[in-house]
């Protein structure tokens, strides 16, 4: 069972940056093309339901809205967050039990 999550969890995650992606690239035809545009919300909110690295990835390949505030600080924000509830969860299952023992893993 934990492994058919591990392998749930790893599918959404790339099936959401993918559409983060896609839907960054498709944006930007529609600037290009003078067409209507995808809401920044939209966009963020593809952020954080776990697409920040497709997002990321597809405003440096196909620079969309790199020079775009507050897109840009908030997509930095997101993936901060992310990246910290990542670094905790590796966290609590490298070192389950109390705060106490992490830190004496740490006081060494």
């Amino acid at each position: 069972m934990p492994g058919q999550f591990a392998v749930g969890v790893i599918a959404y995650v790339f099936a959401v940056n993918l559409l983060a992606y896609a839907t960054m690239a498709f944006d930007k035809a529609m600037a290009k093309n003078g067409s209507q545009r995808i809401p920044e919300s939209t966009l963020l909110t593809l952020a954080i339901i776990g697409g920040s690295i497709g997002t990321a990835i597809a405003q440096k390949t196909i620079r969309h809205k790199t020079r775009k505030e507050p897109f840009r600080s908030r997509l930095a924000r997101i993936l901060l967050l992310q990246v910290l509830a990542v670094i905790a969860i590796e966290v609590g299952l490298l070192f389950p039990g109390s705060p106490e023992t992490l830190s004496q893993f740490l006081a060494f």
